[in-house]
């Protein structure tokens, strides 16, 4: 499933979401430039790798927060771009510029961590925002579960354009995540690399809960789908 665009609609203009959007492809655009060599040396020493980060000093810790704006190929950043437009808008609107920036790196940090506790062996740099994205997620399904996913799907050499509920686009994602992720702990596939399971997961489990710390109390939100008989 693709997801086009939700049915909600920001209050303000998300700067911050902007402004992680254009960093993550300024980023890219300069990996871009580097040859594979100079590429693997950026990768490793900015990217998240388990076993160099529990026996490195103090420095390692920078790398939970540079992995976030790494990515690996073109597919990789424009898909959590993707998501991140979509959804990343709503979430700054309800928790405030401040606070979505401290969200979001947070969100990407403890993802981080997640993927350290499942793979602490691993000799594989992890970069990419899918962690932090995560967060936004979860944070979205907790804030917007009644709002609308407009979602493209294959169906064999057609595609469909259907509207799904935002609680179940997002859960049936995390449920996805949540299964490759066992597989993946049971297979320790990703000695040989692969996905980041396990930082999506905690990504967004981080997310639903740093947002009921995070966001503001506030009234509570109609959708103009809703109906009320009176």
């Amino acid at each position: 499933m693709i997801p086009i665009r939700d049915t909600i609609r920001s209050q303000r203009f998300p700067v911050v979401n902007t402004l992680l959007i254009i960093l993550n492809v300024v980023f890219f655009l300069f990996e871009t430039w580097l040859r594979p060599a100079a590429l693997d040396r950026l990768f490793y020493s900015l990217g998240l790798v388990p076993i160099g980060f529990w026996v490195g000093g103090p420095g390692r810790w920078l790398t939970l927060l540079t992995s976030m704006f790494l990515h690996g190929s073109w597919f990789h950043v424009i898909s959590n771009m993707l998501a991140l437009y979509i959804f990343g808008d709503n979430v700054e609107d309800r928790l405030g510029h401040g606070r979505y920036l401290l969200f979001y790196l947070l969100g990407g940090v403890l993802a981080g961590l997640a993927h350290l506790w499942a793979y602490p062996l691993s000799r594989l740099p992890t970069v990419g925002a899918s962690g932090a994205i995560a967060a936004v997620l979860g944070a979205y399904m907790v804030l917007y579960p009644r709002a609308r996913v407009i979602t493209l799907i294959p169906v064999f050499f057609f595609v469909q354009v259907v509207d799904v509920p935002a609680i179940f686009y997002l859960g049936l994602w995390f449920l996805s995540q949540l299964f490759n992720g066992t597989l993946a702990l049971a297979a320790t596939t990703f000695q040989g690399g692969g996905v980041a399971w396990w930082a999506h997961i905690g990504g967004f489990v981080a997310g639903m809960v740093l947002v009921l710390l995070f966001a503001p109390r506030q009234r509570r939100r109609y959708y103009p789908d809703e109906f009320y008989p009176w």
